[in-house]
């Protein structure tokens, strides 16, 4: 469950992060806000962005979710077994 809540806010502050550089940025260029098409312009960019950065943080929470599913397999392995010898 760490893991996933340090991903989600890494990613979640990657994203608030590029949003207010594109808006910036789009400030810069034309006086009237676009917040609608400068939070997709950031949406895009931060999940590109993620890709690069937050390439730790996204492996520890696939080893994490793998190592899980792989209990819960075992264990229903298990159950299976002792229904059969049952």
């Amino acid at each position: 469950m760490k893991d996933f809540a340090v991903y989600t806010l890494l990613r979640l502050g990657l994203f608030l992060l590029t949003w207010a550089a594109v808006v910036g940025a789009w400030l810069l260029i034309w006086s009237t806000p676009a917040y609608g098409l400068t939070f997709l312009i950031a949406f895009v960019l931060s999940g590109i962005g993620s890709y690069y950065v937050l390439h730790g943080p996204r492996e520890r929470l696939a080893r994490h979710v793998e190592d899980r599913a792989g209990r819960a397999t075992s264990r229903i392995d298990e159950m299976r077994s002792r229904e059969d010898a049952d």
